[in-house]
């Protein structure tokens, strides 16, 4: 335990020197690779369970590493497009990508994988951030609760996390600019004993970033 909080120490320390030369505006910075480093070594130093592996590798490896970005004016155009009444949060990763959590109650009907109007307004913001600016990418991960079985659960979560990149593509974002991934109940973040933790653990979570 005592190696490993050494080489942490380590790894944020240098990627929090290298995050000084980073630029902002909506732009890349010279810390190439810096979140694709931070979060490759916390995710070998945390271990491999699914709550760790969301801790700055959301969305994995990424050829060429992940630049520095400002996420602010997308940010406050998705709050302004109306994602706070949905109980949409946007939250900045420790590797530089941002997180749009989209709880299933601003997108799908329970069990159903078909988009609700509500949300369109949300992720033309995201289509059009990322239509402005080439070099943005995203990875839409669906999560389900515990209820049903894995051949249920499974698919729909695959096919909500396409849904929403079906939807981008309809703005005129490329496929290739966009992976999806099902977690099914893989990665709970709140209790499947209660209700209200099953109404939280069904989402889709929305990781976009600046690739060089």
């Amino acid at each position: 335990m005592k190696i490993k909080s050494v080489r942490l120490g380590g790894i944020v320390l240098a990627a929090t020197l290298a995050a000084g030369c980073a630029t902002q505006g909506g732009q890349t910075a010279t810390g190439a690779g810096i979140g694709a480093a931070l979060g490759a070594g916390l995710g070998a130093l945390i271990g491999d369970s699914s709550k760790s592996a969301g801790i700055g590798a959301g969305i994995g490896a990424v050829a060429g590493g992940i630049v520095g970005y400002n996420w602010d004016r997308l940010r406050g155009n998705i709050n302004d497009a109306g994602g706070q009444e949905l109980g949409i949060t946007t939250t900045q990763m420790p590797d530089g990508s941002l997180k749009v959590l989209i709880p299933e109650g601003a997108t799908f009907d329970t069990g159903k994988y078909d988009l609700k109007p509500a949300l369109y307004p949300v992720l033309n913001q995201v289509a059009a951030e990322m239509q402005s600016h080439q070099q943005l990418r995203v990875k839409s991960v669906g999560h389900t609760d515990s209820t049903g079985s894995v051949s249920i659960n499974q698919p729909l979560s695959n096919n909500r996390a396409s849904a929403v990149t079906n939807y981008l593509a309809s703005q005129g974002v490329a496929h290739s600019r966009m992976t999806v991934e099902g977690r099914a109940a893989n990665d709970p973040i709140a209790s499947n004993d209660t209700a209200e933790g099953r109404r939280m653990n069904r989402r889709v979570e929305l990781f976009l970033y600046a690739v060089e």
